[in-house]
């Protein structure tokens, strides 16, 4: 099993979305990247940690590969808005691949560089792209929270993959 985190705005969708995916066999929602130890969901949010919301995917690298998961992570949010997605703002949304060694890195690099070159985008790529710090976990109740409460706030792998 291998990891990788994205930030891609609001984390419970970003963490519903890679739990859809074959081959992932966890999403959990956190913070990384940021100022502090042990971040909550209150300081994340005050913007005084510069943490973004992310999510740790663990995945089975012979079901899918990293690759396909930045194809994926791409697809399902809008990479060219600076520290926003849809209503929600500020440097906690920002878009971020956060790259666990030199072979994420490049593949990392590579595909943000083909999402630019594609032209399915009028504004630049802003996605940060970042070696990964410590994941500090959210608190449960922001754990899976579609599957408890209901409600979507990206795209669906399903639909993604009908696509």
């Amino acid at each position: 099993m291998e990891k990788a985190m994205f930030g891609a705005g609001c984390f419970w969708g970003v963490e519903d979305f890679f739990l859809q995916v074959p081959g992932v066999s966890d999403a959990v929602s956190g913070y990384a990247g940021g100022s502090s130890e042990n971040p909550t969901y209150k300081q994340v949010c005050g913007g005084d940690t510069y943490h973004a919301e992310v999510v740790e995917v663990t995945f089975d690298p012979a079901q899918v590969t990293y690759g396909t998961l930045v194809d994926l992570f791409f697809r399902m949010h809008n990479p060219t808005t600076r520290d926003r997605q849809g209503p929600d703002f500020g440097t906690q949304y920002r878009s971020v691949i956060f790259t666990h060694g030199p072979e994420q890195a490049r593949i990392a690099a590579e595909k943000k560089a083909a999402v630019d070159a594609s032209g399915k985008w009028k504004s630049p790529v802003v996605t940060q792209i970042e070696p990964a710090p410590t994941f500090w976990k959210a608190e449960e109740h922001h754990q899976r929270y579609f599957r408890k409460h209901g409600g979507h706030c990206h795209v669906s792998y399903a639909e993604l993959a009908a696509e």
